[in-house]
């Protein structure tokens, strides 16, 4: 049996219309994916997907990602064995980002690092504070 979006959506030859129709594009044609560790939650990389992408991402199990500087697609881990295996695809609220939930084997990073976000380091932020009995995050 397949996930509730393989029975309501047909992505098996382009991306399902219903589908598009939610997305935001940039004026490439791309929508930004953050990519996150299903368990853990940690934030992997960042990456771009057309409706290609997205529609093999969707289909396939394993992420695809739109090369804006080789200007192709590349399936994460055929070359390094670092594959990110899908667990979730979800869209934001305003249809310009996806969350895509993976099992990540190996570095997530060109650099051999597990995170992109490894490298760069954090940058000097002030801390903000929520005042007490502001309430509850919702």
């Amino acid at each position: 049996m397949g996930s509730e979006a393989e029975k309501t959506y047909d992505n098996s030859v382009t991306l399902d219309p219903r589908i598009k129709a939610r997305l935001k594009y940039d004026d490439k044609g791309l929508v930004c994916a953050v990519v996150q560790q299903y368990d853990t939650h940690e934030v992997l990389m960042v990456g771009y997907m057309d409706d290609e992408a997205l529609r093999r991402t969707l289909t396939g199990g394993r992420v695809t990602f739109w090369s804006r500087s080789r200007q192709e697609y590349w399936r994460k881990g055929d070359t390094s064995g670092h594959v990110q295996y899908v667990k979730s695809v979800r869209l934001d609220c305003d249809g310009d980002a996806l969350l895509v939930e993976v099992d990540q084997v190996g570095a997530a990073c060109h650099t051999g690092k597990r995170s992109c976000f490894d490298e760069g380091g954090p940058l000097p932020a002030a801390v903000g504070m929520r005042p007490e009995g502001l309430g509850e995050r919702s």
